[in-house]
Order: C-alpha cells, then structure tokens, then sequence
C-alpha cells in the first residue's frame, strides 16, 4: 500500500474510530462530508477521479469497523449513472447524488419481465436502506433504469436480514412503467455497463469482506492473549498458536490478491474470482474466531455475530463463491477464441 493510500486509512480511521459506533444517518453524513461519494468518480465530472484501490482502502476501513453508511451501492450507482449514454439530464443527477442524495444500486439479480405493452412485473432484490432514497438504479429487462419508489405500480418489502448492520430491501413492480427520461442504459450499452460496474462491485465487497476478517483477527488474537486457563494465557497453547497463524496466511494471501487486482486493470471474471477467495477467507475467519474466543464468541454481547453476519452476507452478494467458481472453471476449460 502506497504512501497516499495508509494517509487516506488513516482518515478513514480517525473518521470511524473503532470503539465509537455511529449510526447509519450519521455515519451517512460524515460519509458525503469526506467528500468519499466522489472517490472514484472522473475529475471531468466533477469527482476526485481516484484510483479503484482508494476506493478500496476506504471501504476496507469501513469493513473493519461495521460502518452502517450504504457506501457500496451508493457508489455503484453513481459509477452506472456517470457511464450512462442514455440518461436525460446526466450531470443533474451526478450533482445530487455528489450532494448526498442516496441513488443505491442493487446488489441481488433482479427477475423483471416485460408485458405486451411494456409495462415490468417482477423483483428487483437487494436494495440496501430503501427506506433512506427517492430513487433507485436498477438493472433489469435488458436496461438499466431509475425507478422512483413512490411511483404507480411500485412496491418497497423490507427483507428480514441475520446482518444487523444494514437494512436490505427489495422493490417489486406491478406494471410499472419506466420513464423514458429515466433510462441509464439499454440494449448493447446496458450489457457494457454491466461489464463496467461488476468488477467494482466485487473488489468493493472483497475489501469490505476483509477489512472486516483482518480486525475480527486481532481482537481474537487479542482475546487469546488476556484469557487464561490452567494458570497460562491462551495464546501459549501450541494448538491455538497454530490455528491463528493459518488464519494469518490466509488473510494475508487474500489481502494480497485484493491490492494487487485493485492496481491492475482486471475482467470481471478475475476480480469475481478475487471476490469469491476474500469473501471464503473472511467467513472462515468469522467462524473461527467464535471458537476460539469460546462461549463468549456465541453471545449476542460480543461483536463476533456481527463481523460473522456481515460477512455470509457480503459472500451472497453479486454471485457467491459457487458461482465466481464455477464460471472461472469454465473460463479455462474452454477459453474463448
């Protein structure tokens, strides 16, 4: 990690400190004051025009301490909305959302179909904090669009979540029928849209993933070094001495590939498969810090639930592990041309 990038994680570190806590519309606002919507966003449209792994060093600190801000959609969504060859008053929008208008993209598939006369009927899933937008970005139907949620034939359902830290939603549509000002993308220009924002949307979650793996990590190590039984720390223990270290490399290995596919241009195949190792390797550690800090780790007092929750979500979104996998598999088996 660069010189620039430990300064902009030491901002983030002094914004979020970790034994402060700081509720989602709080952590919100503090979020669109750091300026961090416009990180990656190009300087001729008025952002910072920061690197993919700036963006990934913030939300690896963000990782690390839980954050509630809805950051992962909210920049997708402006990185959609900035690439769009489509959208009436494209530069309107990227102010507002500059500003702090929640503009979330979805991070579930949608299953929209299209009737006769154009009208959608179907879910889209996976919208985090609805309930804070007027509008959401959603892929669907062959296009990528905005919907108003208050508009006629549009539904918002709350899904009931294991993750305390975020709220996810999804928004069901019954005859909706799309604005044509309101249209991102379609056709061919919404299939290279997605190829754009997928590999953003897996390293965004890859590092948030392990930046919640590396400090779950050290407040294992730190827990094993306190408690004592039979009159020694347990962090003496030969076993537990071991356990620790493999947990060690792996996050080390994980974190490796991260920052190397975050300076390198990537497909989305490698950063889905870059994804599928940080979100395997931040489960594994989740589950075996429960047990290693015993029964402490099971109850509802102690963090460990919440990095392990975060974390078996964060691998369920945009294809899990299985998927990334599988895809990568058959990439090599029969690589095109």
């Amino acid at each position: 990690m660069t010189i620039e990038l430990e300064e902009l994680l030491d901002a983030a570190h002094k914004a979020f400190p970790p034994d402060k806590p700081v509720p989602r519309d709080e952590s919100w606002a503090r979020v669109v004051t750091l300026g961090w919507l416009m990180l990656d966003l190009p300087e001729d449209r008025g952002g910072l025009g920061l690197p993919p792994a700036a963006v990934a060093t913030i939300l690896f600190a963000q990782g690390r301490v839980l954050a509630t801000a809805p950051l992962i959609p909210a920049l997708l969504g402006l990185q959609a909305i900035a690439a769009s060859p489509a959208l009436v008053d494209r530069d309107g929008w990227i102010a507002r959302i500059c500003g702090g208008e929640y503009v979330p993209l979805h991070l579930l598939p949608s299953a929209v179909t299209a009737r006769a006369d154009g009208a959608l009927d179907g879910r889209i899933a996976g919208v985090f904090e609805a309930d804070m937008t007027s509008h959401i970005l959603a892929g669907m139907a062959g296009r990528y669009a905005l919907i108003p949620l208050d508009a006629a034939g549009v539904e918002v359902v709350e899904r009931p979540l294991w993750d305390e830290s975020r709220r996810l939603f999804d928004v069901v549509l019954t005859g909706y029928a799309i604005d044509p000002a309101l249209v991102v993308a379609e056709g061919a220009a919404a299939s290279a849209l997605h190829e754009t924002i997928s590999p953003a949307a897996q390293l965004a979650l890859a590092a948030d993933s392990l930046g919640g793996a590396s400090a779950l990590l050290e407040m294992t190590v730190k827990y094993l070094k306190v408690r004592s039984q039979f009159a020694r720390p347990l962090a003496l223990f030969q076993a537990l001495k071991h356990r620790c270290a493999d947990l060690k490399v792996a996050l080390s290995a994980a974190e490796a590939l991260l920052w190397s596919r975050a300076d390198s241009a990537t497909t989305p195949l490698e950063m889905g498969a870059m994804k599928a190792l940080a979100t395997t390797t931040a489960k594994a550690i989740a589950e075996e810090a429960i047990q290693l800090h015993g029964g402490i780790g099971l109850t509802d007092e102690h963090p460990c639930h919440r990095y392990m929750k975060r974390a078996f979500l964060n691998a369920a979104l945009c294809g899990d592990a299985d998927h990334w996998n599988g895809a990568n598999g058959r990439h090599l088996l029969d690589p095109p041309g």
